[in-house]
Order: C-alpha cells, then sequence, then structure tokens
C-alpha cells in the first residue's frame, strides 16, 4: 500500500460482521457440571449414561443386593424374599426402609 493515505481508504460500516462481536452465552468446551447433568447422555461433551448399579441393604436382614437402578422388575432379598424395589417408567422406586450405595 505504498502511497495511499490512510483517510483515504473506505471506512467500515457499523454492519459490517467484522466489527461485531459474537459471544455464546455458555462456554461450550467448558461446560459447569450441573449443565452437564441436566442434558441429554448422547449431548454431552463426554457421552455418559444415566444409568447405574447400586449396592441395596435389605431392611428386614441387612443383606447387601446388587441392583440395577433402571431395573425393569421386581428385585426382591435372596434371604428373606422382601421386595426391594418396584419398576417405574425410568428408574426403580426403593423401598421405604432400605438403604443404597452406588457403585463405580
Amino acid at each position: 500500500m505504498v502511497g495511499i493515505v490512510p483517510a483515504m481508504l473506505p471506512q467500515k460500516t457499523a454492519r459490517s460482521l467484522d466489527d461485531l462481536e459474537l459471544t455464546l452465552a455458555i462456554d461450550l468446551l467448558n461446560p459447569s457440571a450441573e449443565h452437564e447433568r441436566k442434558q441429554h447422555k448422547l449431548k454431552r461433551l463426554v457421552q455418559s449414561p444415566n444409568s447405574y448399579f447400586m449396592d441395596v441393604k435389605c431392611p428386614g436382614c441387612f443383606a447387601i443386593t446388587t441392583v440395577f437402578s433402571h431395573a425393569q422388575t421386581v428385585v426382591i432379598c435372596g434371604s428373606c424374599s422382601t421386595v426391594l424395589c418396584q419398576p417405574t417408567g425410568g428408574k426403580a422406586r426403593l423401598t421405604e426402609g432400605s438403604s443404597f450405595r452406588r457403585k463405580n
């Protein structure tokens, strides 16, 4: 650009795409833990399932049984035959008095 005075260059209008700052409301590379938890299992940054296995302690005999979180059948205790969880449309509902621990 030899011989061109900067005042002679055409001025950009405010509507030029180069002048607009386009920012997102959220950071896509570093989402918060709460945002990741709320998203669908396939739309997370790293796909992960919503289901898990858990150890359920029977309220009567204190025996521990491994149960799937989204069990679709009634799970009963192996030693005293009490019902540990009932299936629902999604996650299984634990019976009152039974405690659980999520497995890794």
